[in-house]
């Protein structure tokens, strides 16, 4: 694993999914907003993934069973740290997102 910047062009296809509702969720992912009790929903997200900031960027990673890169993501909601991790295709598909524990 490794730190990289993120190219201003992936933010701006993140955002351009997130515009257009080019956005979708695994499973996983919904379960997870569901946990989070913020009262958010994928409309919510969509809202989150127009006003995502470079600096709300960690890293990038290989799946290990695709090889397609994943975008980590961490900001708050609330008080609440959100990790977030997507991959882009011709839309955004909402991986994981969930409460950050910095230990974890």
């Amino acid at each position: 694993m490794y730190m990289v910047n993120l190219p201003l062009t992936t933010l701006s296809q993140i955002q351009t999914c997130a515009t257009t509702g080019k956005v979708s969720f695994t499973y996983k992912a919904l379960r997870e907003l569901a946990l989070l009790e913020l009262g958010l929903d994928e409309a919510d997200v969509c809202d989150i993934l127009k006003s995502l900031k470079a600096s709300d960027f960690i890293e990038r990673k290989r799946s290990k069973l695709s090889e397609e890169w994943l975008y980590i993501f961490k900001f708050y909601v609330d008080r609440t740290l959100v990790y977030l991790k997507l991959i882009l295709r011709e839309d955004c598909i909402i991986i994981s997102f969930h409460e950050d524990h910095p230990h974890d």
